[in-house]
């Protein structure tokens, strides 16, 4: 028990983690101060998750077609041009968003979480539970992926972003499992976790309250990167044309542009590829820099430097 826990009606408890947040938000101000980049990451994931949230509702349902303005080149009312029917490729862009952003998220939930629990079982326990859950990590790592989502693709038809989420992440948490499962041996050692054992605290609260939040940072900075993965895997899968196109996103949009559109050979055209493309760069950007931040935030090596 700890010194401010003992105090009456839990004052210092209170008081000593409105310090620790005060100081935690400082740091943070500090670490994005020193890099104005890192503050640059944080505007574009800010902009990207309002354009998925809000955007789509700035636009009608079916966007509206001019057929005098096939492949319209940029300008005030266009600014990314038009496709071939003459649609606005801007907002083809921010329709398509929220598919590829709310994928991208379902995936990292799903993965973070079944590797992280997965990880944390077997590095506690170890013995029989290590052994058992390690040998199903190794399995999950050899399927390979691609060619498993090319034929689930012929039987199963992707409708919602969910879905396409919940594939990925099932095939997409084996590493954080395993490097979960490396912190976890690490941390079980430590002092402060022989102590909660002393004290004779339950396994559950163990792992939860005590070595779970060493691991958050972590787990934080992998469920970005994953993020990041589940985007690049379900644009090329679309792209590649293996997904059936029944709503807009950025995949569909490239499919179009190269194999319809000609876009690798018409300058015309060559608008409606390179939107998505700054899309996702500036999307994968935003996720670089953020993790990069809170590599140092989170690092006090990094901090004292």
């Amino acid at each position: 028990m700890t010194v401010t826990a003992m105090l009456p009606d839990g004052q210092g408890g209170g008081s000593a983690r409105a310090t620790l947040r005060r100081n935690f938000w400082r740091g943070v101000a500090r670490v994005l101060r020193r890099k104005p980049s890192r503050v640059a990451g944080v505007v574009i994931l800010a902009l990207f998750a309002l354009m998925a949230v809000v955007g789509p509702m700035l636009y009608p349902a079916h966007l509206p077609r001019d057929d005098d303005a096939l492949y319209a080149p940029p300008s005030l009312a266009h600014p990314f041009g038009t496709d071939f029917e003459g649609t606005d490729v801007l907002a083809l862009v921010v329709t398509g968003s929220r598919y590829v952003i709310l994928t991208g998220l379902a995936t990292a939930v799903i993965t973070v979480a079944v590797g992280t629990a997965l990880g944390l079982l077997a590095g506690f326990h170890r013995g029989r539970w290590d052994t058992v859950l390690m040998r199903v990590t190794d399995l999950q790592l050899t399927i390979p992926g691609l060619p498993l989502l090319l034929v689930l693709s012929t039987v199963w038809k992707f409708e919602g972003p969910l879905e396409m989420g919940l594939v990925l992440g099932l095939l997409g948490w084996g590493g954080i499992a395993r490097a979960v499962r490396s912190q976890t041996l690490s941390l079980r050692e430590r002092g402060f976790i022989e102590a909660a054992r002393g004290l004779g605290l339950s396994t559950p609260h163990i792992v939860v309250r005590e070595l779970l939040p060493g691991m958050a940072p972590y787990i934080a900075m992998n469920m970005l990167i994953a993020v990041t993965g589940a985007i690049y895997a379900q644009v090329g899968l679309f792209f590649l044309g293996v997904l059936p196109f029944d709503s807009n996103n950025w995949g569909v949009m490239l499919n179009l542009a190269v194999f319809g559109g000609g876009a690798l050979t018409s300058a015309a055209a060559l608008p409606y590829l390179l939107a998505p493309l700054l899309a996702i760069l500036l999307l994968t950007l935003g996720i670089v820099l953020v993790v990069d931040a809170m590599d140092e935030i989170f690092n006090p090596r990094l901090r004292e430097e």
